[in-house]
């Protein structure tokens, strides 16, 4: 069990209609927009600060590029009056952007994070707060990931990118959970 304290912030990454073109191939975790939607509301519920970061690409033919339909948030975690949005381009929501200096400024905070995609925008992201110094956690059932193709052609599924990437931050830069492991 983690207690959530008063001093935590939960950081939605790239959940963006976009995600949802089946150009991007078979994904895991069809419920984790769901799950993200629980959490976002047990966050809001405790008045906790909550913090949406969405793509925008520099690739004018990108679904998550600016001025696009494709680029909006999905319904399940619309962001409301009050909450902070953060636009970034590049796979880290720390890097060209003032989200460091917003949890500075909150008195280094313990940091939830959640999103698509687990292997790009969470993994870069996460991996950069625990290197900040951070207390950082990943909702491991509140993110998801593609089917990908490795350097030899190979298809790995979606659900093995989805494992491989929470493994290799858990412990070492963030501390993996499951949204039913929160305590408010």
């Amino acid at each position: 069990m983690v207690k959530v304290s008063n001093n935590s912030v939960l950081v939605i990454i790239d959940v963006q209609k976009g995600f949802d073109d089946p150009k991007w191939g078979k994904r895991n975790n069809p419920d984790a927009e769901n799950v993200m939607a629980s959490v976002l509301s047990e966050f809001r519920k405790h008045m906790l600060t909550v913090i949406h970061v969405r793509h925008d690409s520099r690739k004018p033919e990108s679904l998550l590029k600016e001025g696009k339909p494709t680029f909006a948030f999905k319904d399940e975690v619309k962001p409301v009056e009050g909450e902070t949005i953060i636009t970034k381009h590049v796979n880290s929501a720390l890097i060209g952007t003032n989200l460091e200096e917003i949890l500075r400024k909150m008195g280094d905070p313990n940091v939830y994070y959640m999103g698509i995609t687990t292997d790009h925008c969470v993994s870069t992201t996460a991996r950069m707060s625990g290197n900040l110094g951070f207390k950082s956690y990943v909702i491991e059932d509140a993110c998801a990931a593609f089917e990908t193709r490795d350097q030899h052609g190979e298809t790995i599924p979606a659900e093995t990118i989805h494992n491989v990437n929470l493994a290799s931050i858990d412990g070492e830069f963030a501390q993996v959970i499951r949204s039913e492991d929160l305590v408010f």
